[in-house]
């Protein structure tokens, strides 16, 4: 295999707090990084590196990881442009807009389908997302369901079956059949595309009590939780996520005392998705308060067509900087390696030997830009599994 330097690097965020400056995102000036296949095998000081096949100049730039998109909805079909101009027109967001796209999702074709995935796929690897985890949950069927997340694994090795996204119309008298469908033969035939299981745990959505017997279930089959938690309002999800080890609790936007401590002390990683927050006027999550707590903060796109469709991970860097108390390190921290902990992956999400070669050529001389230049196209080239993308 051949290598290949990234050299004259003016910052680079290994997150790794043993190197450099010893800060969480381990910065590290004047820097070099060496790729070896799909693998970084070396990275520190330029006027230490090893001889390469090849060399890229950075010129004076900084480098960052790919970002980790560890929440989006990217099977579907449609568009609720008028349900988002009612929105900022004074209607407020309810669980009950996922209906409309469910209609579309069943009525569009396998092609279509995949044509969506590939092309809001292309979008964000533009803006440097090089991992990301999409969900089922517009489908509602055995089929739709199934056929969603096969689509799914064609694209990511991150899929998660969401059967419980809300109760479909043709089962609105009869919840408990819908929940024991979920838990059932829809399961059995969404397991073998899927690596998570996901609930809306929210008034409208599923209580407690179902998303329990629906995240029980998907474990039983070798799925591992995550949950949509305390979006909407205050709710079960976040200590039901924490009880059950889901890897991530979802939204976090309305947590009491007890939900922020159950954060601060269990594995489960609060991810937050403020593209949701800026879509639907709601309230915003107070990352300063889930950080001071000692969790895990992940922050994500929740691209999805009805409450927060965006793929960019950038504008969701400076909406949580400006609007949720995360100073720029701790931003880009979650956005990259906090992804990768709610994936609960160790080789994406840092630049540090044996990590996967993930990289992300700003055109800006820090990450500070990313906040500081909010809107701008910052990324000028893109390095996913060490081959340039863009």
């Amino acid at each position: 295999m051949t290598t290949t330097a990234v050299i004259n690097i003016a910052s680079l965020v290994t997150n790794d707090p043993s190197l450099g400056n010893g800060t969480p995102l381990g910065l590290i000036r004047d820097a070099a990084v060496v790729i070896e296949g799909d693998r970084v095998v070396w990275t520190g000081e330029s006027s230490k590196a090893p001889a390469t096949d090849n060399a890229v100049d950075a010129g004076g730039r900084a480098v960052i990881p790919g970002f980790v998109d560890s929440h989006s909805h990217l099977l579907f079909a449609g568009d609720r442009t008028e349900e988002f101009n009612a929105r900022m027109s004074g209607v407020p967001y309810t669980a009950g807009g996922i209906r409309t796209t469910v209609a579309a999702t069943r009525a569009a074709s396998d092609d279509e389908l995949a044509a969506n995935v590939s092309r809001y796929l292309a979008e964000a690897v533009r803006q440097g997302t090089t991992t990301f985890e999409t969900k089922s949950g517009y489908g509602l069927t055995v089929e739709d369901e199934a056929r969603a997340l096969r689509i799914a694994a064609d694209h990511t090795e991150e899929v998660t079956y969401l059967g419980a996204h809300v109760v479909p119309p043709d089962y609105a008298d009869d919840p408990a059949g819908y929940v024991a469908l979920v838990t059932g033969p829809m399961l059995d035939a969404c397991a073998p595309y899927a690596r998570w299981i996901d609930v809306f745990c929210e008034k409208g959505a599923f209580d407690g009590d179902q998303a329990r017997a629906i995240l029980t279930a998907g474990r039983a089959k070798g799925l591992h939780p995550r949950i949509h938690a305390n979006q909407l309002g205050h709710g079960p999800g976040v200590q039901l996520a924490v009880e059950l080890d889901a890897a991530s609790a979802d939204h976090c936007t309305h947590l009491t005392d007890a939900d922020v401590d159950a954060l601060g002390q269990g594995d489960t990683v609060a991810t937050l998705l403020p593209g949701a927050e800026f879509s639907t006027r709601a309230t915003w999550p107070d990352a300063r308060r889930i950080l001071d707590a000692g969790a895990t903060v992940a922050l994500s796109t929740d691209c999805n067509p009805g409450s927060s469709f965006t793929s960019s991970m950038p504008f969701c860097i400076a909406l949580a900087v400006r609007d949720m108390g995360m100073t720029p390190d701790e931003a880009l921290w979650s956005a990259t390696a906090g992804g990768a902990a709610a994936l609960r992956r160790t080789d994406i999400g840092g630049i540090t030997p044996g990590t996967r070669a993930d990289l992300v050529l700003l055109d800006a001389p820090s990450h500070v830009h990313l906040a500081y230049r909010p809107g701008v196209p910052l990324v000028s080239a893109v390095w996913q599994r060490g081959q340039r993308v863009l």
